[in-house]
């Protein structure tokens, strides 16, 4: 590894898992994002998360990661000199994963995200081999917990992946804030082993609990909201705090009309912020799909990223 790495640094404040911006269905382009990464590190958030759920990351192909990843980490450390690029390699199996990793190296990231594989379920023995052979690329790891697409990370899991060396947080998108709570024990137990949450509506209660920072999909559209969440927070500010997520809260209410990226991704187009491209089998919203999103979130405007 390059140099040791404080995960609970690297994690700290907001880290936006970036929806990807694309020229054509399934081309990502980093020109098309320009004015997004602009008006996101404006708003004040501190780092990227490339190709999670948000950036349709398994729906991509390897060859399409690399260059990609690469102008985009170029750009956000030219607008945010210290702040961290996360990129996710989550696949199917392990040699996928693999391969997806040595595609992005050249885009120097902070450090890898994976989570455990995805479509089949993995014995606890195979989910810590998948992020032991990790090691031999020298880039710190995160691990990330998305029980919706990925076997589940357990307490046990999480026991055991904070002693592999190269493993340097921990995100966690469950919303299940027991098993927050352990992840947080088990952290505390190695100096410098980050935690952050993922599960948008549980982002106060986790900070509560002690998150080192938050990657919430809704600050592509909240960003400021977002920020102030977190901030409010540190400052002991408890009612700015809880109303900023309770904004949040009205903002994913998008999703009540078309659930997932599209709909992320069409409010952010009528922005001129993001085309509404998206990876098949997505299909961009309809004409009606996205009235009444504008609709939804007329109220809300003043709150929303802007150019």
């Amino acid at each position: 590894m390059r140099s040791p790495v404080d995960g609970r640094a690297l994690l700290a404040g907001v880290v936006v898992p970036l929806v990807t911006p694309m020229d054509r269905p399934g081309r990502p382009s980093a020109p098309a994002a320009d004015l997004l990464l602009g008006a996101l590190a404006a708003a004040g958030t501190r780092g990227l998360m490339l190709f999670g759920s948000n950036g349709e990351g398994p729906l991509l192909r390897t060859a399409h990661l690399g260059d990609f990843a690469a102008e985009m980490a170029a750009r956000w450390r030219e607008l945010v000199p210290d702040g961290p690029v996360l990129v996710n390699i989550t696949a199917p199996g392990t040699a996928e994963a693999l391969a997806r990793a040595e595609a992005v190296l050249p885009a120097a990231p902070d450090a890898l995200v994976l989570s455990p594989p995805i479509y089949f379920h993995h014995r606890h023995d195979e989910i810590v081999t998948h992020y032991a052979v990790l090691a031999g690329l020298g880039v710190p790891v995160v691990a990330y917990n998305a029980p919706r697409y990925a076997s589940p990370l357990t307490p046990a899991l999480l026991d055991d992946l904070t002693g592999l060396a190269h493993l340097v947080g921990v995100k966690d998108s469950s919303g299940d804030l027991a098993l927050f709570g352990h992840a947080l024990a088990a952290a505390r137990r190695r100096p410098g082993f980050g935690v952050s949450q993922g599960a948008e509506r549980r982002a106060l209660d986790a900070l509560r609990l002690g998150a080192d920072g938050v990657v919430l999909g809704v600050a592509n559209l909240a960003p400021a909201a977002t920020v102030e969440l977190f901030r409010a927070h540190r400052e002991g500010r408890a009612e700015d705090a809880l109303r900023a997520q309770q904004l949040l809260d009205q903002v994913l209410a998008l999703h009540t009309v078309r659930p997932g990226v599209p709909a992320l991704k069409a409010v952010l187009a009528a922005r001129g912020l993001c085309p509404p491209h998206a990876a098949a089998p997505f299909t961009p919203c309809s004409d009606k799909e996205r009235q009444s999103l504008l609709e939804l979130l007329a109220p809300l405007d003043a709150h929303l990223v802007r150019a």
